[in-house]
């Protein structure tokens, strides 16, 4: 099915946040710090307040400033504070600086280039502290540097490890199965880097007030969240806010972070209830909003000579920044996908996840939540242990791979592989690159310009149900012409999920495609409920929500048809058609739903406008699998790496719509080799400020970039899933990398193990080889 959203995207007729802005308006900016760690001591407003068209300077000494310190993660509410895990550290404004580029102060001016200004005439003194950059600082700072957050004395804000049961095995930890001279071991220390989402659209809002309430239209993933963040911030009524989405340039979970809506808010609010734009430079999106988090990672690796696993272990260090945001759950996630992956032969795992306070920029979520970095640690090592000992890396892979059956131990609800369509992909996979032909073609090549093919696979859950809520609502409105208006909570972000909860829809109650009409913008005082789009939930769980709203509304049709004709027998709905008769396998139209709708709108004895709602909550989960395949060129006198070929294949249970799920995936796979070969924000260590703020130095690929890319689905049927599905927004971002750097370690023998694999890491590890 086309998109729904096709023609006014393609046209321009699309409204954005930006489009909507009313005018008059005025325009907000933050003033930043210009140090990475210290405190604010004064702050010298007066010739900027002083320049016509300013409004007004509030800075981080203003006395009526809300006092509330906010926790940014989008999350759902947790109703008890005892089990909320997201941490409350920031305030709108605050004197303590943790990283270069805080929000100290703010200007509103009539226009933007009047508030430039007024934020260079601003003047600050600063009482600066060493800097914190990475774990050792945070657990050993530097003389004089006091933690990030003094309610975090040590800088490490979680840690948490897993160990299966070693209960059978023979041994009595997992450090004694690593020691035991039978079996081979290896230890490997991986880096990944800290990767923007590098979305289109920039992050921006605009507020105004009604009567006493404030009205905020953003950019964003989670317009629920930013409801209740705002009313936290603030310190009023969650229903004194309305929160209103539109259509949204890419987020890739930069958005799906409360980032500036409270601060514009409250700045609406100072200004009397003023429409306030308050619109980040692609230079502050860079350095001022989420990245994803840069990690470290140290496992273990023990087998036998059979290709099986006998034990693994990986310590992953995350830096989160100056502020939590999603903080430990990223790297806890990705820990999780560790011990899954390969959970196939080996009798224990081992698992530790740490997040720590820095003062570098503050990370958040970004696609795929921390897999990505744990599928670069596991599959580095999976590769080196093929490639030592000389196995094949598809076979040894699948040979330890996730089986049908698996439950995870650590999972506080049943999450279970009830679908497995692993083995399949990996088929196909190699069928598409030629694995096994070109394994041989390249085997024996010692030139200059050399090839490899090489290969990883992914295992991501399909929500966060049985950890977290996971609940979703709908609304379906029975309109005159027998279309139905479908509202929902679930967000479109430019991924597609309106066109496949419409396809749902009209499976789901028996009507053409065509006569579903979705209302893609969500506002907080009229949609349904829902938590965002996050965790490649939003088809998994809203699916539930739309079949049972729509079974309800089915049901509604049908009554009011018995009404309209008593003789009925075996009634349906099919098509757009109310049908029946006296064979079931054999039903005829009896009328159209449109005339039942039309009858039902205006009848003078039975008047009704017939509609569903509802709200559905799970708590099943299963796993979304799939393999990468690449084929690379290496010149290793240029130290240069390019990419000729990439094949995904994806086990996503039924896929509702294929065109959409490619394109998914090709995305999907452009920012895994980003993430593999080009893409890295650099941090200054002695000032802490981002270097490359700007998509000039900061560098993700073009089209010039990727060659033609091949995405095929081996579709299985989870009874989890609503119509069979799984799956799908974040999975393909996720292997590529690995698989490209398998390919490389294929044509050259060289190991490499910190990404981005740019041409100075390439030289590198090719001159500690000898081959340049």
């Amino acid at each position: 099915m086309t998109r729904v959203d096709a023609i006014d995207k393609v046209t321009g007729r699309a409204q954005f946040t930006a489009d909507l802005v009313p005018n008059p308006h005025l325009v907000a900016k933050v003033v930043r710090s210009t140090i990475a760690s210290g405190r604010v001591v004064s702050i010298d407003t007066s010739k900027a307040e002083r320049l016509p068209g300013v409004v007004g300077v509030w800075t981080c000494f203003d006395t009526d400033l809300p006092s509330y310190q906010i926790y940014t993660a989008g999350h759902p509410w947790v109703v008890d504070p005892a089990h909320r895990g997201d941490i409350e550290d920031r305030k709108i404004l605050d004197a303590r600086v943790r990283q270069y580029g805080d929000n100290i102060a703010a200007v509103v001016a009539e226009d933007s280039v009047t508030a430039d200004r007024a934020v260079r005439l601003i003047e600050v003194e600063y009482e600066e502290y060493p800097i914190i950059f990475d774990y050792e600082d945070a657990v050993n700072p530097p003389a004089g540097a006091p933690p990030v957050h003094e309610e975090c004395p040590g800088n490490v804000h979680a840690e948490w490890d897993t160990r299966t049961d070693l209960e059978g095995t023979g041994y009595g930890s997992i450090e004694e199965i690593h020691a035991d001279p039978r079996w081979h071991h290896g230890s490997y220390t991986m880096a990944t880097p800290r990767q923007q989402q590098a979305h289109i659209e920039t992050c921006l809002s605009y507020c105004y007030m009604e009567g006493k309430r404030i009205v905020c239209v953003t950019s964003t993933q989670i317009p629920h969240i930013i409801r209740h963040s705002i009313g936290l911030a603030l310190e009023i009524p969650w229903g004194d806010v309305r929160v209103i989405k539109p259509c949204v340039g890419g987020g890739f979970g930069n958005k799906q972070d409360v980032l500036y809506e409270p601060l514009n808010a409250w700045l609406c609010k100072k200004v009397g209830g003023r429409c306030v734009l308050l619109e980040l430079t692609r230079e502050e999106v860079f350095s001022c909003t989420r990245s994803r988090q840069p990690k470290r990672f140290v496992a273990e690796a023990s087998w036998d000579d059979d290709m099986n696993l006998v034990a693994r272990s990986c310590e992953g260090y995350s830096n989160s920044g100056g502020y939590a945001s999603h903080g430990q759950a990223i790297v806890a996630n990705g820990q999780g996908s560790f011990r899954y992956m390969y959970s196939g032969q080996e009798k224990a795992c081992y698992t530790k996840a740490l997040t720590y306070y820095s003062n570098q920029s503050t990370a958040g979520a970004m696609r795929a939540y921390g897999v990505p970095e744990s599928t670069w640690a596991a599959e580095c090592m999976m590769s080196d242990i093929a490639y030592d000992m000389g196995w094949d890396g598809a076979e040894f892979r699948l040979n330890n791979a996730i089986k049908l059956g698996y439950s995870d131990p650590f999972w506080p609800a049943p999450l279970v592989c009830v679908s497995n369509g692993l083995p399949e992909c990996v088929e196909r996979g190699k069928e598409l690159i030629g694995w096994d032909e070109k394994r041989r073609l390249y085997a024996d090549e010692t030139g200059p310009v050399r090839h490899g093919v090489g290969m990883a696979l992914l295992c991501y859950k399909c929500s966060v149900a049985g950890l977290e809520l996971e609940t979703a609502s709908a609304r379906m409105l029975l309109a005159e012409d027998g279309s139905v208006m479908l509202e929902l909570g679930a967000t479109e972000i430019g991924q597609g999920c309106d066109t496949v909860m419409c396809q749902m829809c009209a499976d789901a109650v028996g009507v053409p495609f065509e006569a579903v009409h979705i209302l893609s913008t969500q506002d907080t005082d009229v949609s349904p409920y829902g938590a965002g789009a996050y965790a490649s939930r939003q088809t998994y769980v809203t699916g539930i929500a739309i079949k049972k709203v729509a079974a309800q509304l089915r049901e509604k049709i049908l009554a009011y048809a018995a009404g309209l004709i008593p003789d009925g027998q075996n009634l349906d709905l099919v098509d757009g058609q109310i049908v029946g008769g006296p064979d079931r396998d054999h039903l005829e139209p009896l009328m159209g739903l449109g005339e039942l709708s039309c009858i039902a709108y205006y009848s003078r004895t039975d008047s009704q406008q017939i509609s569903a709602e509802g709200t559905a909550q799970t708590d099943l989960n299963s796993f979304c699998l799939g393999a990468c395949f690449v084929e690379v060129e290496v010149d290793v006198p240029l130290c240069k790496v390019e990419v000729k070929n990439v094949v995904q294949v994806h086990d996503s249970g039924r896929i509702i719509n294929p065109a959409t799920a490619s394109g998914q995936v090709h995305g999907g796979i452009a920012q895994s080799v980003g993430f593999g070969l080009f893409e890295e924000l650099i941090e200054d260590p002695a000032t802490g400020r981002t270097l490359n703020d700007n998509f000039l130095d900061y560098k993700i690929p073009t089209m010039l970039d990727l060659p033609d890319l091949t995405a095929e689905f081996v579709e299985t049927w989870d009874p989890t899933g609503p119509f069979g599905n799984k799956s799908l927004g974040e999975p393909p971002a996720i292997p590529a990398a690995p698989a490209i750097r398998d390919a490389i370690l294929d044509a050259t023998g060289v190991k490499l193990y910190e990404a981005p694999m740019t041409p100075q890491r390439l030289f590198e590890g090719f001159k500690e080889a000898g081959l340049v």
